[in-house]
Parts: C-alpha cells; structure tokens; sequence
C-alpha cells in the first residue's frame, strides 16, 4: 500500500472516530436532560431500526429529544461494516417511502373539490403526501454537529446500490434534492489555501487530492509557494471541509508539461513577472456531493479573484488530462485511423514494428514502456498522435456530447480547446490514459459565455488557432461526405 492511501486511511478512520464520539456524547448528554433512555440496540435489527427511525420522525420530547434520537440513529450507522450500512438505507429507503393511499387520497380529494378553496387544501394535502418520511428525516441531521457532512458521507454509500433497488434511487433522490439546495452556491464561500494554513486542512488536500498526487509534505509546501495558488470552496456548515479546490502556476506563456510545474527542484518563479495562470489540479471531494457541480463556479470566482489579485495576469488557462484518449485510441479501426495519417507518416510508424494492421502498429509502439524514450519512435508517433488526440475531442458518442469528460466539463463552462501538448505528462498513468499528451483549456473572461451557449446550444467546440487549422486540415483530407465533415467546429 502507498504511504499516500496509508495517509488517506488513517485520516479518514481518525474523523469517522472523532464525528462518532462526538455524536455519542450529544446523544447521552442530551438523554440525560431529558430522561430518554438511548443505547446500543438496533445495529443488526431491521425492526429495531425502524423503531428508532420512527421515534425520530415523532420527535418525542421536543426539539433536545430528536437531536439525541437522530445522534444516537446516525452513531449506529458510522459503527456499522458495508452490509449493516446497507440494510440500515434499506429500511429508511423502503419503510419511510412516500404512502401511496395518502397521494390517491390527495388526488381525489383534489379531483373531486367543488371550489378553488377546495383545491387549494388538496393541493397542500397532496405536497404534503408527495414528501417521503424520510426525507423529513434525513433534514434533522442538519440541525447536529457535522451533520451536513455526515449526510453527504451516507450518500457516497448510497451510491454503491442505488441502481440495484427503485427505492434506494428514490432515497438518492430525495438526498440530492435536499444537498443540492442546501449546497446552491451562493452558500458558498472561496478561501486561499497558504502554507501557514491549518496542518488539518492541508492534510486533508493530501487526501483528496484527485489528479497529480501529492507525494510528501515538501510537494505540497511547493505547490503552496509564492508562484503558486490554491483555492478552495467551503459551506458554512462544513468550515473545514474543502468541497472542491483548484491548484494553480503563475507562469510565463502556456504551459505544456505537468512533470516541469510540480518539479520541487526548480526555479522559484516571481509571480510579478508572471502572465498566465495554469489550472492544473482540479479535485470535487465529496462523493457524496456527486451530480452537484462546484467546479464551473470554482473556476469563475478564482478568475475573478486573480484579476483583482493579479492584474498583470492576461491568460488563464487548464493544463489537463486526456484521461479517455488511450480507449478510444484502442477502438478506432484501420481506416478511420488512415483519415488522420499521412502516407508517408503510416510507412515511418510500420519500420518499428511488426504487426499487419495500423491499430495493432500503434497498439505494440505504445505498449513499450519507455517508448517516448526512443526518439526515432516519438518523432514518428508525435504527428499522427497529436492529429488523433485532436479527432477524438470532436469526435461525439451517442448523446451528441465529446467523449472525453474533462472536455465535456471545461467546455461545458466556457472555456476553448487552446493546445494540445506533446508528452505533457510522462507519468504511468498520463502514459497509459492519454500516451503523454494533455491539453490546455483556455477561460477567456469576454468569451466565456458565448462560448458555453456555443457549446451547450449548438454542440459547438470553440478551437484555439492551432488546433482550428489543424481541425481545418482534416476535413479536407477526409473529403466531403465524410464523418468529420459534419463536425461543428468555431
């Protein structure tokens, strides 16, 4: 195991044991006010859980008796192992379900009202039957310490099942409608990440951190230095814990090569002097928060932030990864691989390999794991790849969208496909994902929204001048009638 997962381990388990005393405490603290007797039953008992679920919803005792009840309901599912927790959904998911009489009540109710007054009482009935208990239920936890996070947590194991059971989709449902409004972002605060931060807060950016792993503590205090910036979202009721952060380079000109950014031998660059700004890491850390989009507004309020921050800045760009490009690559056949090759470039390609057709060429070159090593290889693959890379951004899979989802999120936001870089990223999963290329999406702040409702309206993919020319030039190879003649490109 990796010291970084070991590291991500232990500071997972240290707050799933710091949220479950603190919510022990709340609940027998709270007991002991009341009189309310609370305890350990219910963990392996369906009919036990139902018991306690239903005591919370009836909020017996007032407001201090259904904190105790719903800390004491939510330290028994932080106990429980993968099947506990799934029989515990199952009972909230199933018994706390809308009650279908009640709904056909309201409807008749509504159907059958002599006057508008009428209508206006079903009307509220049939809202009221329309919300499950369970929804009721979940909103209490609101109301405790962590408790948003805690909600947020339960969704993430939500996620592993709810395509295997209709009501454990309802439950998912009803969760995000509830998260996605408590999370609308204009709850939201963006805070800088320095080094003089808290060590629990950058501990928890070494946890989370999705795209470029950060390997030790000296990675990190250089991506927090003077020629860098890191960003973050926060919701009041989770202060401490980052939703969504951005890691950013103050550098001179577009930047192509992930490895040189996080070099910790490098050169200390003099942000003053710098005129481009490289969002290079971009990690959502919630999973529970899944299918709530924090990175759009993330990046438009680092823009506006930095222009007023850093004035001299002209350029902001992404230095991002192509993380389905190896796939697609691997499923085009021989002549939709030809439309994009030269000649001349297939014949260069076929000298360094013995395979019979142009995918198992290219498939034998880039599994070699130091291919971009041998220069004669590289230089035959750059072209052809590039030109590739750049067919399969337009190309479009079976919803109309870019099959890339980095793409579809970038462009989805108004940014535009600047340029793509050769061996960009020559680590084993940049090798693997993308055989080393990245790519730059470029935020221009007067283009962004003509190019979202470019993009989003018309299926429009704003090209760069480079990679325009380049899209310009494999239309006319393909000819007319061709699959890429259809493409829509700006």
């Amino acid at each position: 195991m990796s010291t970084t997962v070991t590291q991500q381990q232990t500071f997972f388990d240290r707050a799933l044991t710091n949220l479950s005393t603190v919510w022990r405490d709340l609940a027998e603290g709270a007991a002991r006010s009341i009189g309310v007797k609370v305890g350990d039953a219910g963990a392996d008992d369906a009919g036990a859980l139902q018991k306690l679920m239903q005591a919370c919803l009836d909020a017996r005792g007032g407001e201090v008796s259904a904190r105790a009840r719903a800390a004491e309901l939510g330290r028994i599912y932080l106990r429980l192992d993968a099947d506990g927790r799934r029989r515990f959904l199952e009972v909230l998911a199933h018994r706390f379900a809308i009650d279908g009489k009640s709904v056909a009540e309201a409807i008749e109710l509504y159907e059958t009202a002599a006057d508008e007054a009428g209508r206006l009482i079903a009307e509220r009935r049939l809202r009221q039957a329309l919300v499950p208990p369970r929804q009721r239920l979940l909103t209490q936890f609101n109301a405790l310490p962590e408790g948003v996070k805690f909600l947020s947590d339960l969704r993430a194991d939500l996620l592993t099942w709810r395509d295997e059971d209709p009501q454990l989709r309802g439950l998912d449902d009803d969760l995000r409608e509830l998260l996605a409004s408590w999370f609308d972002t204009g709850f939201l605060d963006l805070r800088r990440i320095t080094w003089e931060s808290s060590a629990a807060l950058l501990e928890k950016l070494i946890a989370y951190e999705a795209v470029h792993e950060i390997r030790s503590w000296e990675d990190m205090r250089n991506r927090l230095d003077s020629d860098r910036r890191c960003y973050a979202l926060f919701h009041p009721r989770m202060p401490n814990e980052p939703l969504a952060f951005v890691e950013v380079a103050l550098v001179k000109g577009m930047a192509g090569n992930v490895q040189a950014l996080l070099d910790e031998e490098a050169p200390r660059a003099d942000p003053s002097e710098a005129d481009t700004a490289i969002f290079y890491s971009i990690s959502n850390t919630q999973r529970g928060l899944q299918g709530i989009s924090f990175g759009d507004h993330l990046i438009k309020a680092v823009v506006q932030q930095m222009n007023h921050e850093l004035p001299q800045i002209q350029a902001f760009a992404t230095l991002s990864p192509i993380p389905g490009f190896r796939k697609w690559l691997a499923a085009q056949e021989e002549d939709g691989l030809r439309m994009a090759l030269s000649e001349e470039e297939e014949e260069r390609l076929r000298e360094f390999s013995t395979a019979e057709s142009l995918p198992e060429v290219l498939a034998e070159l880039l599994s070699s794991p130091d291919w971009w090593r041998q220069e004669p290889v590289a230089k035959a693959l750059e072209a052809p790849l590039v030109r590739l890379c750049l067919r399969y951004f337009l190309d479009k899979d079976a919803k109309g969208q870019p099959h890339d989802p980095v793409a579809r999120f970038h462009l989805r936001n108004g940014a535009r496909l600047e340029r793509i870089n050769w061996l960009g990223d020559l680590s084993s999963r940049g090798l693997k994902q993308s055989a080393g290329l990245m790519v730059n999406y470029r935020y221009l702040p007067d283009e962004i929204e003509k190019n979202h409702e470019a993009f989003v309206g018309k299926g429009t993919i704003v090209l760069g001048t480079d990679p325009r020319s380049q899209a310009r030039r494999l239309k006319e190879a393909a000819g007319a009638g061709k699959p890429l003649r259809r493409l829509r490109i700006a």
